[in-house]
Parts: structure tokens; C-alpha cells; sequence
């Protein structure tokens, strides 16, 4: 039985980062750690492009147009969405996770959940990079996964 799966090879392409500017305390070591996990894995800063957005609930959309673009091989969406004391969590964490899902299935081309939904400010830095890893290089390395799985599966 033929069995596929990706790998951490050097990918082809392009890599887009959406980051959110909201909650940049945490969204900047998110970056860092994708950058740096892209970077580690034979995809140079020449490969790379960075684009920032207001916040969490805006990064769907910028994904989606490069996604369609078809100049990247993989969108990596990173934000930080912490809960507070109205509903306002639900709908944005909830909507930036319906729409990066949504990107990815309408091109196509892995679009990649990196927002943390967290809490409290700790559990975000936490996720950050402070204690639990960096869930920004675990982006980075599922969009590695994904673009050469695709690879594999479009070589058949």
C-alpha cells in the first residue's frame, strides 16, 4: 500500500508570513521562530516575504490574495487572540481560523493556522517561545511538510 507523506527537506518556492501587528509582544517571537525554523530548513531570507496586518481577524484575507497570487508556494498565518471579558475572542479567533481554512481550500495552496488562541497573556508568551516552544516554527515546519507533500503527490 503506497503510503505519502511530506517531509523537512529544503521546499520548493516562496513562503509568504502573514503576522498579525495586534499582540506583537507575542506575534513577534512567532515571526522569529518561523523565520528562523524557514530559514534552517534551506529556505533563505531571499524566499521570504513578510507581510503585516492590523491584527488577527485581518490576516484571512492578505492570505487569501497571496495565495491566489500563485507566487508562493505556502502562506503561514500568524497572530495572537487572547480572551478578555466580552464575546470579542470568539468572533475573531473564530472567524481568522474559518478564513485561513477557507484561503487554503478555495487555492489550494497550504495556508497555514499559526494564531494562538490563548487565555491569558502568559499562555501566549508561553506558546511564544518562553516555555512550550515556538508554535511559530511548528508553522513553519507544517507548511514545510505540506509543500513538499503536494510536491509528491503532483510528481504521481
Amino acid at each position: 500500500m503506497p503510503t505519502f507523506e511530506g517531509d523537512f527537506s529544503t521546499p520548493p518556492g516562496r513562503f509568504a508570513i502573514v503576522v498579525a501587528r495586534f499582540n506583537a509582544l507575542v506575534t513577534e517571537p512567532l515571526l522569529a521562530g518561523c523565520r528562523d525554523a524557514l530559514v534552517r530548513h534551506g529556505v533563505g531570507d531571499d524566499r521570504l516575504d513578510v507581510y503585516w496586518v492590523p491584527g488577527s481577524f485581518e490576516v484571512p484575507l492578505i492570505a487569501r490574495k497571496l495565495a491566489e497570487g500563485g507566487k508562493h508556494a505556502a502562506v503561514v498565518c500568524l497572530g495572537c487572540v487572547i480572551r478578555g471579558e466580552t464575546g470579542h475572542y470568539d468572533h475573531v479567533a473564530g472567524q481568522a481560523a474559518g478564513g485561513v481554512l477557507q484561503a487554503s481550500l478555495a487555492t489550494g495552496v497550504p495556508v497555514i493556522f499559526g494564531v494562538l488562541t490563548t487565555e491569558t497573556v502568559e499562555q501566549a508568551l508561553n506558546r511564544a517561545g518562553l516555555k512550550a516552544g515556538n508554535k511559530g516554527t511548528e508553522a513553519a515546519l507544517a507548511a514545510i511538510e505540506m509543500v513538499n507533500l503536494l510536491a509528491r503527490m503532483d510528481s504521481r
